[in-house]
């Protein structure tokens, strides 16, 4: 037995060597690349500082620090060690730093099972369970994380099951017109579209009983079985047995602990009922391989996925068709037993104070991962703010203060709904509304080559234009900037929604921004939330040589360096207009598109207010600088830092009031995805009410206005 296992260990560690090698060559000749052009000058001219910041990013220690965060497990609440080993190695670099504690409400697996039960009454029972694989260490660690939902509902269901496509709500409009009947029905709907939790949210609203959700090769590219690509760990193809795990909270009505909306969680906080907030029936997920029974079962009953007609319903499994399933006489038998508690969470905190006191730059990356790697999502991020602060360390040796406070802070229990980064915010509210500039984040540093970013209209200009001092090794060229890749890639600054850290802040006023890189269509798969989120597949697949995880590092710290360091704060709050006219297109589709008759002229000529407004601002910070009058730079500064508090100023969004800027937020039926003038536009296409869109014009015209006069001030 010994014998045969080593043999076949060798075989194929021997195929995998083949394999990926004609993965990679698929890759690049059968799916060529486009030739990027050269947008930017190269080599980039570099500041005396910025030398000092960006030579010292090396990919053999960021290698290091991803190795230690992918070989321990951190699920939320149950790694302390990581989270002050953390905070040590930013004390080590001259940080002042700290650990932050929350008392909040979590759960953890206790036992799952599901069965299938076909109209014979035969039986098929999925294993709920990933693949261990000798070419990748960590999934056959004692400790993994079983596979599991977090904030899922403890609780059994047995009965028919229905194939609701992603699980969104026009999936399930569809479905009704179709006259599918759902309650009393279990769920089984595909990842993709709209956050997980939402799918869940959605099947409950519908009288549903329980939810499983798979992943579909469909969603994977080029990079799939069927295209001939060996899937991991030999080749770039997605592992048949990968499952998403992931959060379950209705994400889009409230973030952070949902037994404690609003307030900071300690030992001593009251507690809120949570069932608006978390799902009331059960929920799993589960592989491909092992949906595909349950897919197959549903062949030729109900209504046939291509006759539905809905974006992405129709996916790649082999030998499914996709119908609805109704009359199949099949069954699910589902069992999730979760272990309901309270815990302790921590964030590391890590300070270098500035000149400027009431001015501080917030720099975030989240540390928890569902499973023991988490290589990608969020230990990329986690290994370059360690990258970073030993290079603003190097500079400190220099003799060099920042201007602005910098706070780095390691979030736990991200994964389960933002929940470390939220009650930290609901507990320094005041401090950061007073002097938070901007909040940057990077999570998912890399899963891939191709650089995006998100930001705030204000932090468009300086992000663009960093991009240009960053030498990115853009697959097998490494004459290019980020800003070259950037542009041949999207070329688009995206608009914040939710679904990272980021959203506490952006959501009470603070220019925030998101970065990372990410694969497209012809790169590898990246096996979110899976066990194969790992080191080894990140050093082999991912990012081999983590040479993408220093140039993003790179650019993240650029952009911290110039946020503390420049004299003139670089917010350019004029740039909102060119986007608030962009937001105002798609309204006046959204409206031209419904029933109903909106008027915004309020709106129009509050934007038109705005950029009077804003122009005023860089007419008199232009005269400040010319006269270097450096008590009315400060003045222009604080205006840059606080003008975007205006559009904050109205309260919450309709139904969750967490969400408190007007122009934009997550989807109510997305969870990720934003909306601009959400106010309005969900009035419009979400509650088709147009008293509400009405009075959503108001408020949404009175924060802008708000914005202008903290400006003109």
């Amino acid at each position: 037995m010994h014998l045969s296992v080593n043999m076949r260990t060798a075989l194929l560690a021997l195929a995998a060597i083949g394999a990926q090698a004609c993965q990679r060559e698929r890759a690049f000749f059968h799916h060529p690349h486009k030739h990027v052009k050269r947008q930017s000058v190269f080599p980039p001219a570099l500041t005396p500082n910025e030398e000092i910041l960006l030579n010292s990013f090396d990919s053999v220690s960021i290698s290091e620090w991803s190795y230690y965060y992918t070989h321990g497990q951190h699920l939320a609440g149950q790694n302390e060690s990581m989270a002050q080993w953390t905070a040590d190695k930013w004390s080590e670099y001259g940080f002042t730093s700290r650990l932050d504690e929350y008392y909040v409400f979590l759960n953890y697996p206790v036992s799952n099972s599901l069965q299938l039960t076909y109209s014979n009454g035969s039986t098929y029972t999925p294993t709920l369970m990933e693949d261990v694989l000798e070419a990748d260490e960590t999934t056959s660690y004692p400790n993994s994380v079983p596979v599991f939902h977090g904030y899922s509902f403890t609780g059994n269901a047995s009965a028919e099951y229905v194939y609701v496509g992603r699980g969104q709500q026009v999936d399930f409009d569809r479905l009704e017109a179709l006259g599918v009947e759902l309650e009393g029905k279990i769920a089984l709907a595909k990842y993709g579209g709209p956050f997980r939790g939402l799918k869940v949210k959605n099947a409950q609203d519908h009288g549903m009983i329980g939810a499983v959700i798979f992943t579909d090769p469909g969603d994977d590219g080029n990079m799939t079985e069927a295209k001939g690509v060996a899937p991991y760990p030999y080749g770039g193809a997605r592992n048949p047995s990968t499952v998403q795990r992931g959060s379950v909270q209705f994400l889009s009505t409230y973030p952070g602990d949902p037994t404690t909306p609003g307030y900071v969680s300690k030992p001593d906080s009251p507690r809120a009922d949570r069932t608006d907030i978390t799902p009331q029936i059960p929920s799993l997920p589960i592989s491909w391989i092992e949906a595909q029974p349950l897919l197959q079962a549903l062949n030729g009953f109900g209504t046939n996925g291509t006759e539905v007609n809905r974006t992405r319903w129709v996916g790649a499994i082999p030998g499914v068709d996709y119908f609805t399933g109704e009359g199949s006489g099949a069954s699910l038998s589902m069992s999730n037993v979760m272990n309901d508690t309270y815990g302790t969470i921590w964030n590391a905190v890590g300070i270098i104070n500035g000149t400027n006191e009431d001015e501080v730059v917030i720099v975030g990356n989240h540390r928890d991962a569902w499973i023991v790697g988490g290589a990608a999502d969020p230990n990329s991020g986690s290994a370059v703010l360690i990258e970073l602060a030993k290079a603003f360390g190097a500079l400190a040796e220099t003799g060099w203060k920042p201007m602005r406070t910098i706070v780095l802070c390691s979030w736990d229990a991200e994964e389960y709904g933002l929940v470390g980064s939220t009650e930290w915010m609901e507990e320094y509210i005041p401090w950061l509304k007073n002097a938070a500039v901007s909040y940057l984040n990077i999570d998912v540093a890399v899963s891939g080559p191709i650089p995006d970013v998100s930001a705030t209209p204000d932090l468009h200009a300086i992000a663009t234009s960093l991009m240009k001092k960053v030498v990115y090794p853009y697959r097998n060229d490494t004459g290019l900037t980020m800003y070259d890749v950037w542009s041949h890639e999207s070329g688009e600054v995206g608009v914040l929604g939710s679904g990272s850290d980021y959203t506490a802040f952006l959501h009470r006023g603070i220019a925030s921004i998101d970065m990372g890189a990410g694969g497209g269509p012809n790169d590898p798969v990246y096996p979110y939330h899976s066990n194969y989120d790992s080191y080894h597949w990140m050093a082999t697949f991912g990012d081999p040589g983590f040479v993408t995880h220093k140039a993003m590092g790179q650019f993240l710290t650029l952009l911290l360096y110039h946020m503390v360091s420049d004299p003139i704060l670089p917010l350019e709050p004029a740039d909102y207009v060119s986007e608030f006219n962009t937001y105002l297109e798609a309204l006046e589709t959204d409206i031209s598109s419904s029933n109903f008759t909106v008027d915004l002229t309020n709106l129009t000529a509050a934007i038109t207010r705005f950029e009077t407004s804003a122009q005023e601002f860089v007419d008199l910070r232009d005269q400040a600088v010319a006269a270097n009058d450096t008590e009315l730079i400060t003045v222009q500064n604080h205006k840059a830092r606080d003008f975007s508090r205006g559009f904050t100023s109205q309260g919450g969004l309709p139904t969750r009031e967490f969400y408190q800027h007007a122009i934009f937020a997550p989807g109510r039926d997305t969870g990720y995805a934003p909306v601009t003038f959400p106010g309005i536009t969900e009035s419009i296409t979400f509650d088709q009410d147009a008293e509400l869109a009405q009075e959503w014009v108001q408020k949404t015209s009175d924060a802008i206005l708000v914005a202008a006069s903290i400006l003109k001030t």
